[in-house]
């Protein structure tokens, strides 16, 4: 991993983030390696959010950052991943109440070049709109993200609203997070918790047969 690269992203030096991860590239480093950075940058960023010590404006600035430095990595990562056609389709959405994207969009991302159809719905997204999304896109796996304490509760209603709609039984469910854990898995109601985006990678795999 790269400290420079994380303190950068943290301290929210965009343009010096930016050539940082372009020099680790041109030197060769594994394209997840460089993630690592990012991410652990991510929980920096999410740890000062929490005190109030940042605020919205760092929050998306940190998620811009973030998406400049995918874009400049997407095409590694497909090069070396195993692809043959898609491997299966799944919803990502960033539960009710809680507005964190940065973990979020590093799992899609990673789903995407691993070769999964993603249907990433956003932030702040209500039980009933994931069940419109199941409905229509027929995902086999769906992904909930949460940061914050309070996504806990809006997992477990999501579940049990998915439940509800008798839809429960047609996908699996993971849930990933800052503080997510088996507890909460099972709180929850989920299926499994990642702790990173290549946890929910791998499940994905193995509940798909990819």
């Amino acid at each position: 991993m790269s400290q420079e690269l994380t303190n950068a992203m943290a301290t929210m030096k965009e343009q010096e983030a930016i050539s940082i991860a372009k020099d680790l590239i041109k030197k060769g480093e594994d394209p997840l390696e460089i993630f690592a950075s990012c991410r652990a940058a991510m929980e920096i960023v999410g740890s000062r959010f929490e005190k109030n010590e940042y605020f919205l404006p760092e929050l998306m600035m940190s998620g811009e950052i973030l998406r400049q430095i995918s874009e400049l990595l997407k095409p590694l990562m497909k090069e070396g991943a195993e692809t043959g056609g898609k491997a299966g389709r799944v919803i990502i959405a960033t539960v009710q109440g809680d507005i964190h994207d940065i973990g979020k969009d590093i799992v899609v991302l990673m789903l995407d070049v691993n070769g999964f159809d993603v249907l990433d719905l956003g932030i702040d997204v209500p039980p009933a709109k994931i069940i419109e999304a199941i409905k229509d896109f027929k995902p086999q796996v769906v992904g909930l993200s949460g940061f914050l304490t309070v996504a806990f509760d809006s997992m477990k209603e999501t579940v049990e609203q998915i439940k509800a709609a008798g839809l429960r039984d047609d996908v699996k469910i993971m849930i990933g997070g800052g503080q997510i854990d088996e507890e909460i898995k099972n709180y929850a109601g989920a299926d499994a918790y990642g702790s990173d985006a290549m946890a929910a990678v791998n499940l994905s795999k193995n509940w798909i047969g990819g």
